[in-house]
């Protein structure tokens, strides 16, 4: 099977170098956007598997980011997880009301993470 690649986009620089490391180490690609607008362009030229997504990013957010990869037929079927230091129960259900396939809070057990994309990559589309 080849490898799956996640697109990872968060403006926080060690969080990205963690998750790259984790998911690297659990046999996935990685690809990185520090803001919203490299996000969305990264995602629709490389296609990814997945996508873990910061809701709080520059140029554009990431409920922009989440409405604009829905939109686009490109990626409208790709698994997107929230990881989100927002907690709030109008961010949570508005995540999922634009096409979250996942939502997890900040702080995070890594490998809770892992789980969930895993789990998300094995489901028929």
């Amino acid at each position: 099977m080849a490898q799956r690649t996640i697109l990872v986009c968060d403006d926080d620089e060690l969080l990205v170098e963690l998750l790259t490391f984790r998911l690297e180490s659990k046999g996935f690609g990685v690809i990185a956007a520090s803001n919203g607008a490299d996000a969305v362009s990264l995602a629709l030229e490389h296609r990814p598997d997945a996508v873990v997504l910061d809701m709080m990013m520059p140029v554009l957010d990431g409920q922009q980011v989440l409405r604009r990869l829905r939109d686009a037929p490109e990626t409208a079927a790709t698994p997107i997880v929230m990881l989100t230091a927002r907690r709030q129960e109008q961010d949570i259900v508005g995540a999922f009301a634009l096409g979250a396939s996942d939502y997890l809070v900040k702080p995070f057990m890594p490998e809770e993470l892992m789980t969930r994309l895993t789990r998300l990559l094995s489901a028929p589309r």
